[in-house]
């Protein structure tokens, strides 16, 4: 079973500023008191270390989508299973509203017993407003990275779906940063393609319909009515106990019951 979290929080500096913060991925533990460390590994790939109540969880994240002042967009791809994303909406020229959605899945008696508390929600709450002082305290960012990844893409909000993660910490089935955005490619791709085999199965099958061709009947000649022909005589067979006529074609074939009965299996009389 998963849990959401979606909290929000308004900070009194420009967009771009709550921005670029938040783009300092290895600050993280100066604002989020569960994070002990982040590490970047490149542009795309973090791998994070956190602590909530006591238990530790680390897991390598990828970043699915980034639009600089709107969107970050993220999902594990090995380790503790969560995803989810933030965005930011200008409110008016020195102010930002920032939301953040997390999706996550509690592992063990400890962190399902925690998430039943609403520890990680408080966490989350705490964590944000942490951001709010320390942004506006500064204000400055302490830097910035304004490139963007698949943008345009438009993963939406990711969920623990799209870690596609083994359980827990042991887990090793995470897939690639790679993989990840391309599959989400793949789905929005695999839409317009299902659209269009549809239209050519459609119209294949409208050109198969009228590409029909006509066929030929044989006409065999018949002989005149009342006509009898030799060569289609049948020579009766007489069972044991019955007496059968020749049969002709056109000329109805019964069987008769030497004690003047009818055999129900063949028809007329009674069962």
């Amino acid at each position: 079973m998963t849990t959401k979290v979606e909290k929000s929080i308004q900070v009194d500096v420009p967009v771009n500023q709550a921005y670029n913060q938040w783009t300092q991925f290895e600050d993280f533990p100066h604002f989020m008191g569960g994070v002990k460390e982040v590490h970047q590994h490149d542009d795309q790939r973090l791998h994070w270390t956190a602590e909530i109540a006591g238990v530790r969880r680390e897991w390598e994240a990828a970043i699915l989508e980034q639009v600089p002042d709107q969107k970050i967009a993220w999902a594990a791809t090995e380790g503790a299973t969560n995803a989810g994303a933030v965005r930011f909406e200008p409110v008016g020229p020195s102010s930002t509203l920032v939301y953040l959605t997390l999706e996550y899945e509690p592992e063990g008696l400890v962190e399902q017993a925690g998430d039943k508390l609403g520890i990680v929600e408080r966490q989350v709450t705490s964590d944000l407003q942490r951001f709010k002082e320390l942004i506006e305290s500064e204000g400055y960012a302490t830097g910035a990275w304004r490139g963007s990844i698949n943008e345009g893409l438009n993963v939406g909000t990711p969920g623990v779906e799209t870690a596609q993660m083994t359980r827990g910490d042991s887990g090793k089935a995470g897939v690639s940063a790679t993989t990840v955005a391309a599959g989400a490619a793949a789905a929005v791709a695999g839409v317009a393609a299902a659209a269009g085999a549809a239209v050519a199965a459609s119209k294949s099958g409208q050109e198969t319909e009228q590409a029909q061709p006509e066929q030929e009947v044989a006409v065999v000649p018949q002989p005149p009515a009342g006509e009898v022909r030799q060569d289609v005589l049948v020579e009766g067979t007489n069972p044991e106990g019955y007496a059968a006529r020749p049969s002709t074609e056109g000329v109805e074939t019964g069987m008769t019951d030497p004690e003047g009965g009818d055999d129900p299996m063949i028809g007329g009389g009674n069962r």
